[in-house]
């Protein structure tokens, strides 16, 4: 538990969720737990037993509830996101990362009576602990270099291979190309970063269930947005209009639909 100490907060920035409800007081952080928080603090305790440091040390939950972590100290890119955080060094460095993070997940065993969100998982039965929602807002870097991940409330079982798409999906970024400047992702070429994404994480000769994976998600569509935009939720409301609503989703599925076998062959040749 947070030893209490008195120190002024300061308020971060936090995800849409989680907006103005997530602040540092002192080295610790302090967010709102969520029904599975025990189960996320087990993960984060056996992940930083094994030598992974990429993650917040889990201090206690009070009565919030609220949760405590360790302060993260480096820099978290927020919209408008700054070119060093769209570089693909930068995101060379968040695939590393993901795949150091899914190594050293493996052997954890969810502790008896433990819960997982399976709202963004593929199924929540796999061979690792996916975060499944590894966007930029999420990793802190130093000097463009991705260090740690943060907010790990979707996290789940799962295989790699689903989450290593959903960071894909968020980060190269992949959205038809209006979308992507639109977003404050910037003029880039998916298909070379695509392959930059693979490279780094260290994926086999074969490929292909990237792409797949990819498409599995890309025809679902913002389905995690529109759940919350039907429930009435306001900041994703906001969020879905600004970033173009249905329409958006559908010019996605038709741009990744025509550019299928690009992705293929950019990840297959060099």
């Amino acid at each position: 538990m947070h030893d209490g100490r008195v120190s002024e907060r300061e308020l971060l920035h936090g995800g849409v969720g989680n907006a103005g409800l997530v602040w540092r007081q002192g080295d610790a952080v302090s967010r709102p737990a969520g029904p599975h928080v025990e189960t996320i603090h087990a993960l984060l305790r056996h992940l930083r037993a094994s030598g992974f440091d990429g993650v917040p040390e889990p201090l206690g939950i009070d009565d919030g509830p609220r949760e405590w972590l360790t302060f993260i100290p480096g820099d978290v890119p927020y919209p408008p996101f700054p070119s060093w955080s769209l570089t693909d060094e930068s995101l060379a460095s968040v695939a590393a990362l993901l795949r150091r993070f899914h190594d050293a997940t493996e052997g954890f065993e969810t502790p008896d009576g433990g819960s997982w969100n399976l709202e963004m998982s593929d199924g929540g039965t796999g061979d690792v602990i996916c975060h499944n929602d590894v966007c930029l807002e999420n990793v802190v870097f130093r000097n463009g270099t991705a260090v740690a991940l943060l907010d790990f409330d979707f996290a789940a079982p799962g295989s790699p291979w689903w989450d290593l798409a959903s960071f894909a999906r968020m980060c190269v970024p992949m959205d038809a190309p209006q979308d992507a400047v639109h977003m404050g992702k910037g003029s880039v070429d998916p298909f070379a970063r695509l392959r930059v994404v693979a490279d780094a994480y260290g994926l086999p000769p074969d490929r292909s269930p990237l792409v797949d994976r990819l498409q599995d998600q890309i025809e679902a569509g913002g389905w995690f947005v529109r759940r919350r935009v039907v429930a009435g939720d306001p900041a994703f409301t906001r969020m879905w209009n600004e970033s173009g609503g249905e329409r958006r989703y559908d010019r996605r599925r038709e741009w990744f639909v025509r550019n299928r076998e690009h992705f293929l062959d950019a990840l297959h040749h060099q």
